[in-house]
């Protein structure tokens, strides 16, 4: 994420949260230092955002409530269905990503829709069967690989993942994938010569490699899936 962007985001955050969030919290939301946070900050204070600091055990960064956007024209059952769709993603390699774009949804939703909104997004639970391994792939890579057609080399873990034993491939990554409880990362395997779905959470190591693949026949995908039923988002 580039300094504009993580800055962006970062006023986003501070819009639509509920309580302070320190230096340490931020900068591991958003993969940086938190000497970079701190700078940031100082950046924004600067052109004149108002982020104030509190201290203390509980302290942290806030930003003055009355610095919104104007109330985003969305109805109860319409702001209920984007924040309960963006959560459903916490499961997902967007997962930061779509923690801030809660923040910024709740951030300018209509104030006499806030209580009935969250009340019921308190009253939904969503049951992972998969959990995430510890850290897992990096956040935006996939998303990098795949829009600009770079092989990846993983570490792969095998089924059995408490056995700790993985393969290392190269694939073309191509699509991902929900599945289930799972995500995946649709891509031809060079190992194996053939088009291969890898679950996101046993991706124990990822690099985005230098290499630009030619795009293979689109049909190689489309046959493959045929298998199951399939939608596209867009």
């Amino acid at each position: 994420m580039k300094r504009a962007e993580r800055q962006y985001a970062l006023v986003d955050l501070l819009r639509g949260a509920s309580r302070p969030w320190s230096a340490a919290r931020l900068a591991t939301e958003f993969g940086v230092s938190p000497r970079t946070i701190e700078r940031d900050i100082a950046s924004l204070q600067v052109v004149g955002v108002p982020i104030y600091a509190d201290h203390g055990v509980h302290g942290g960064y806030s930003i003055l409530s009355d610095y919104s956007l104007p109330p985003l024209n969305l109805s109860a059952t319409e702001s209920l269905a984007v924040l309960a769709g963006l959560a459903l993603l916490e499961s997902s390699p967007y997962q930061a990503a779509a923690r801030r774009a809660r923040a910024k949804i709740s951030s300018v939703m209509l104030e006499r829709h806030r209580e009935p909104v969250n009340t019921m997004l308190g009253k939904m639970r969503v049951v992972d069967a998969v959990a995430p391994l510890d850290g897992s792939v990096p956040i935006g890579m996939l998303s990098d690989a795949i829009t600009s057609r770079r092989v990846v080399r993983i570490d792969y873990l095998a089924a059995d993942r408490t056995a700790g034993i993985s393969t290392v491939r190269d694939v073309e990554a191509m699509e991902l994938l929900r599945a289930g409880d799972s995500w995946l990362l649709a891509g031809w395997c060079r190992l194996r010569d053939a088009i291969r779905g890898f679950h996101v959470e046993r991706i124990s190591r990822l690099e985005i490699l230098d290499e630009v693949f030619t795009p293979r026949d689109p049909a190689l995908l489309e046959a493959d899936l045929a298998r199951w039923p399939t939608r596209r988002l867009a």
